[in-house]
């Protein structure tokens, strides 16, 4: 597979078994419904939000999800973009093309459905209490790892230009 390969299967990978995984979800599960996969830590719930990643901006009202909306479209005519003139290393093809795939999941729903189907419901219970994680699908899951590689990445090559310098 060419380097320019490597640019568009992630996303498409994630886009995929985003969309798969909620389908799943939205066909087994009710609304609402709970099941412990991992007590004390992790259970599949089906859940829905209006927001973008985790929950946030859920309640933006009819205004504020038309301006998410168009600020989805710019982010993934970006990560477009992006990806199309990446010459980069391959960590940062990656990275793009793991957010634009989870981009391109939660729009997916957003327009087919009006909102996000979320399933993953991560918590811990210590002592009386329990701390949860807003829900959340493969698709947010993807755009925050997308999001730390794209980070570790500049983070390494600052540190790279910094240590050619200093020689």
């Amino acid at each position: 597979m060419s380097g320019q390969g490597v640019r568009w299967w992630p996303a498409l990978l994630v886009l995929l078994a985003d969309q798969l995984t909620k389908a799943w979800v939205v066909a087994s599960l009710p609304y609402g419904a709970r099941t412990k996969l991992i007590p004390g830590v992790c259970d599949l719930v089906h859940s829905r939000n209006r927001g973008v990643a985790f929950g946030l901006f859920a309640n933006a009202g009819p205004w504020g999800q038309r301006v998410l909306l168009v600020v989805i479209l710019l982010l993934v005519g970006f990560l477009l973009w992006q990806l199309w003139q990446q010459r980069g290393p391959r960590a940062l093809q990656l990275a793009f093309s793991l957010i634009l795939g989870g981009a391109l999941g939660n729009l997916s729903d957003r327009l087919l459905r009006g909102e996000v189907v979320d399933f993953v419901d991560l918590y811990l219970t210590w002592g009386e209490r329990t701390y949860h994680w807003p829900a959340f699908n493969l698709a947010d899951a993807s755009i925050s790892a997308g999001a730390l590689l794209l980070l570790a990445a500049e983070i390494l090559a600052k540190g790279k230009a910094h240590a050619s310098v200093s020689r």
